[in-house]
């Protein structure tokens, strides 16, 4: 079993407690994220730790439990050496909350920048998405097989139940000493005095001297053989069931009544209110009176805004919050980037003012404090924030004390090298190399990577690096996208004639080596 499968098999059976972290060690944890980025041991061992001891602090006992704080981190390394894609796969293993954001966007608190407390709020709604898409997943089933009812009743509507109508014929009162009259002219010469009575059977007469031989008697009944209505509508529609699973309804047209919601983009929102406590355009949506609308759809479109409707009826959205908000007060990850960026010089004018400002607003949060937010009330005690920055100017030690105080642990990241971009560009799962050749292969045409074709590369990648801005893994997006610009360009055209296309050391050399040699273009292009 792989370590994804056993992953996903846990995460089946985790309990509320989060049991399925039980397997996930720390050696388990690299070794997951090796599959994904290439080297820095040094910060995967850091960031494992980190997981493993917030399942350790939820079998602490509950009096000391609250008095552990998370081991917050800081990424320190150039731009392009995975400090980002730890931390994000990092969440996505531990099915965490998580949220990235630029330290650059709170530079200008009170201008044009954001109030710091709206990471939290970005935590928690990513929280609640999180949450109510694994309910939906828990009731999919249930919700597809209501859709698919109502779906049914659109193409064949049921039959309305049919009330027999109840007709009296008033009798005249007779003269004395008449003869009683033995039929009625208008009546179809049935008694007079006889009630009429209309059904799915026809037309009975009942009533005293209701005769068997009159024009309105009782209809003749009908073979017992021949299917009801209601048997026959049955058959028509699991018809109709398999051709909806079938697929072939797909393009018939249904009309559907769909609810509108009212359209508040365009409303003026102050400068810097893109954070306010209360979502003030939501509150105002449910505020205004919902309107439904009559619309034509295909099937296709009709059962899926159906199950929609019917996923927003079996989720209880009050459990989906509160479970939300436990998970963000105690797994939540914020990845701060670009910390370094609000780090200058104590002390001095200008815009390291700002700067300082946006710690001083930070540090509230990181510490703990309460962070109020459309759901209610989080704390942030024990989220955990992972900051990362190239601190190329600036430095660590610039960050104000207490600041620093809460990031205890710092982890360098070391610049890669040519023997590293080799194994990025070969050994991850979703490596360059694996992603270009599905992108060919959609066109009908194969490439093949050749073992010196894929050394040239990286050395040319790690070259540029030297000579230029060293900007990491990505420098060999940008190698590859030049490489193969002529190629992708005219496969569409002649996929036939191109058959398979073999990236070699001649075939690098050829389409990169006057963009290499040259002084400008390589500033442009590479």
């Amino acid at each position: 079993m792989t370590m994804n499968e056993a992953v996903s098999e846990s995460r089946d059976e985790q309990s509320p407690d989060g049991g399925w972290m039980d397997e996930l060690t720390p050696r388990q944890v690299v070794a997951e994220l090796d599959k994904y980025i290439i080297g820095q041991k040094n910060a995967k061992k850091a960031v494992a730790i980190a997981l493993r001891n917030r399942w350790r602090r939820q079998r602490v006992p509950d009096e000391l439990r609250d008095e552990i704080l998370p081991n917050n981190l800081i990424l320190i390394g150039p731009t392009g050496v995975g400090k980002t894609e730890i931390a994000r796969r990092l969440a996505r293993l531990a099915g965490a909350p998580f949220v990235k954001v630029e330290a650059s966007k709170f530079t200008e608190v009170g201008y044009v920048g954001r109030d710091v407390e709206s990471m939290i709020r970005d935590l928690v709604d990513t929280a609640v998405n999180l949450v109510r898409a694994e309910r939906e997943e828990d009731v999919e089933e249930l919700a597809e097989a209501a859709a698919e009812e109502r779906l049914l009743d659109l193409l064949i509507p049921p039959l309305k139940p049919e009330k027999p109508v109840r007709e009296r014929v008033q009798t005249p009162v007779p003269d004395a000493g008449a003869s009683a009259p033995t039929g009625d002219p208008q009546t179809g010469g049935q008694p007079l005095g006889s009630v009429f009575v209309a059904g799915s059977a026809g037309v009975q007469v009942k009533g005293a001297g209701a005769g068997t031989d009159g024009a309105a008697g009782p209809a003749e009944p009908s073979d017992p053989g021949t299917p009801s209505l209601e048997d026959r509508r049955k058959r028509t529609r699991e018809k109709l069931r398999t051709l909806l699973a079938d697929g072939k309804l797909d393009d018939r047209i249904v009309e559907l009544e769909v609810q509108q919601t009212p359209n508040l983009d365009g409303m003026m929102i102050p400068m810097g209110g893109e954070g306010m406590d209360h979502n003030f355009t939501e509150m105002l949506q449910e505020m205004l009176p919902k309107r439904t609308k009559r619309r034509s759809l295909k099937v296709s479109e009709a059962r899926r805004i159906l199950i929609q409707e019917e996923l927003d009826r079996l989720v209880d959205m009050d459990e989906v919050v509160s479970e939300a908000l436990d998970r963000t007060e105690e797994t939540g990850i914020v990845f701060l980037d670009e910390i370094d960026k609000v780090a200058g010089e104590r002390g001095a004018a200008g815009p390291d003012v700002s700067r300082e400002g946006v710690q001083r607003d930070l540090l509230p949060v990181v510490e703990g404090s309460n962070v109020q937010t459309k759901y209610g009330f989080v704390r942030t005690d024990h989220i955990l924030f992972i900051a990362a920055g190239a601190f190329h100017v600036s430095k660590p030690s610039d960050l104000i004390p207490e600041l620093q105080g809460r990031f205890p642990i710092r982890v360098e990241l070391r610049s890669l090298d040519e023997a590293d971009f080799i194994r990025i560009l070969t050994e991850p799962q979703n490596a360059l190399v694996h992603q270009y050749r599905a992108l060919v292969e959609a066109d009908g045409a194969k490439i093949e990577f050749s073992e010196d074709g894929v050394q040239e590369i990286a050395r040319i990648a790690f070259e540029l690096n030297e000579r230029m801005e060293n900007i990491g893994a990505r420098r060999l997006q940008t190698v590859m996208t030049t490489l193969l610009e002529q190629v992708l360009f005219e496969l569409p055209d002649g996929a036939a004639e191109v058959g398979v296309v073999v990236v070699d050391r001649a075939f690098v050399l050829e389409q990169l080596a006057a963009i290499v040699e040259d002084e400008d273009l390589r500033k442009y292009i590479l």
